[in-house]
């Protein structure tokens, strides 16, 4: 059976539109944010980067992983109210594309962490409403 056309229940609806709000389009590229993925792996944020950056060897620079600049998270802060982005932060979150999800997954070495990335690959590949679920964020930039 095709993972893409497999019927979802109720849990994992919730999950795929939980997971669907938090991928954005940043430099042209669908990601998610560095602190959505913890949340999504029962991580702390701190964690997920440090792990990140002790194996930066397997992420190609702006290919898989980028840093948002500041411009990038003032407007990505005016379209997401949620107030833990209204806290000061040491720095600005980074961006994973798709194959960055997927090494990740690689570096956090948890099954619950592999699993985890199944689920948001699987959103990832998904197509999605443009009008509806896909934000851009700054597009004149890019």
């Amino acid at each position: 059976m095709n993972i893409l056309s497999k019927k979802l229940d109720k849990k994992e609806r919730a999950l795929f539109e939980f997971i669907e709000e938090r991928v954005f389009f940043i430099r042209g590229r669908k990601v998610m944010l560095s602190t959505h993925l913890a949340d999504l792996y029962g991580i702390e944020p701190r964690v997920l980067i440090q792990a990140f950056k002790r194996n930066r060897a397997r992420f190609p620079e702006q290919l898989l992983v980028f840093q948002l600049n500041a411009l990038e998270f003032s407007a990505l802060k005016s379209q997401i109210v949620i107030s833990k982005y209204n806290h000061i932060r040491r720095s600005l979150p980074y961006a994973f594309t798709e194959q960055g999800v997927v090494a990740l997954s690689g570096v956090l070495q948890s099954k619950s962490a592999i699993a985890m990335s199944a689920v948001i690959i699987r959103n990832f590949v998904k197509p999605h409403r443009p009008y509806l679920k896909a934000r851009s964020i700054v597009p004149e930039l890019w």
